[in-house]
């Protein structure tokens, strides 16, 4: 018989979660505990040696990190960050992380700030970091005092630092103490991106003053996957994973190159999916479910706020890809069919200049993949593009857009 309370709940929502234990051990922020993280000791070992010197006040070692999407880069750097503050605190050395998404705060001055603010104590300091109204000199001021007020060792995580508009953040950092702009404390800067050139990129300045390690994380395998993924089973209730929810999960993950973050969240979407079924487990139907649903969020992301004439030239290239047997398309060829998706858009067209432009953000963003080549001696070259999702994914990414979607493409 139902209680007052029962009766009284707002039929609107759910009161039960037959599916979920813990469902924050899915979540990409979640950082699990080390007795979690596996099939990545050796690197987690070099990323501990880099950092060792923390432990004892001293600095440590500037590190790059690179790797795919999903090879655990953030993670091993947050880890061992975490572990590094746990072992320092025993021999009275203050160690702080500031960890910053260079995806999202791409500019120096940004930079500066959030790592001021997540270093900042202000009642030590007597120093608030205002979100603006100081320029970025001032910025510097203030975080060289926070700096020296609140830790012995700063150790800063840069991910995906290749989105930095301006380097010149690494070199001011990593010379703080050569420049005496801090005079207790030392800084340790890890830097992760996809790219594993990005070092060659650099400004002279930085590459002359920046001297680092650098490490490589190589993808998951499709057992390391299942690891993985047992190792944090018990975000479910027992009993509700049939025997092929998790190897299924991540045979889909390894085909394309071991990223852990997406067999996490097509398992994560799989119980979801059940849960809206009221289904009493989660099955195979519901992976497979889960793994579309989860490439159309990530394609969505990567071009979440892009404006119509950027999504129409993308629709361009689908629709070459789906009516062609090739997967690789000429900058023209590319701009010819854009132009007639742009008449039936009725809005002016761009000149070939600007959407050869447009595909480069969209190869630099990694939402399709740019090649030039050489076309021969004294021929100049050209660039071929192809998408990185399957194109039934990114239509209906661009059928969110209603003027996309009216099109019928």
């Amino acid at each position: 018989m139902a209680t007052d309370d029962e009766v009284d709940r707002d039929p609107l929502f759910r009161y039960d979660e037959p599916i979920f234990a813990d469902e924050d051990l899915l979540r990409i922020s979640h950082l699990p505990g080390p007795n979690r993280i596996v099939g990545r000791d050796e690197h987690m070992q070099k990323v501990a040696e880099a950092l060792n010197p923390a432990v004892f006040g001293q600095e440590p070692t500037h590190l790059f990190i690179f790797g795919k999407t999903g090879t655990g880069k953030s993670l091993i750097s947050r880890s061992v960050s975490e572990r590094v503050k746990e072992e320092a605190r025993r021999e009275d050395v203050r160690v702080q992380s500031a960890f910053i998404d260079c995806g999202e705060q791409t500019t120096e001055a940004s930079v500066i700030k959030t790592i001021g603010r997540e270093l900042n104590d202000q009642s030590e300091t007597g120093l608030t970091v205002p979100q603006r109204g100081l320029g970025t000199g001032d910025y510097y001021d203030r975080l060289w005092t926070i700096i020296d007020a609140c830790t012995d060792v700063a150790i800063v995580i840069l991910d995906e630092i290749d989105m930095l508009e301006d380097d010149e953040v690494l070199r001011k950092l990593s010379r703080a103490g050569e420049n005496r702009r801090i005079t207790d404390s030392t800084v340790g800067i890890i830097g992760i991106s996809n790219k594993i050139d990005f070092p060659d990129e650099l400004n002279e300045r930085v590459k002359s003053s920046f001297a680092h390690d650098e490490l490589v994380f190589p993808p998951y395998d499709a057992q390391q996957l299942v690891d993985i993924l047992e190792h944090r089973a018990d975000a479910f209730r027992d009993g509700v994973l049939s025997d092929d929810a998790i190897p299924l999960t991540a045979a889909l993950a390894a085909q394309e190159h071991g990223d852990a973050r997406k067999a996490i969240d097509i398992l994560r979407n799989a119980g979801r999916i059940a849960t809206k079924e009221d289904a009493g487990e989660v099955t195979e139907d519901h992976v497979y479910a889960a793994k579309e649903k989860t490439e159309a969020d990530r394609f969505g992301e990567l071009i979440e706020g892009a404006p119509t004439q950027a999504k129409a030239i993308l629709l361009a290239l689908t629709v070459l890809t789906e009516n062609k047997h090739q997967d690789q398309f000429p900058t023209k060829q590319i701009y010819e069919q854009y132009q007639s998706i742009a008449r039936k858009l009725d809005m002016d067209s761009l000149s070939e200049r600007r959407v050869q432009e447009i595909l480069r953000e969209q190869d630099f963003l990694n939402v399709i993949d740019s090649e030039t080549k050489g076309r021969g001696r004294g021929r100049g070259v050209h660039t071929k593009h192809r998408l990185l999702e399957d194109p039934e994914i990114v239509k209906k990414v661009l059928h969110r857009d209603s003027r996309i979607a009216d099109l019928g493409v």
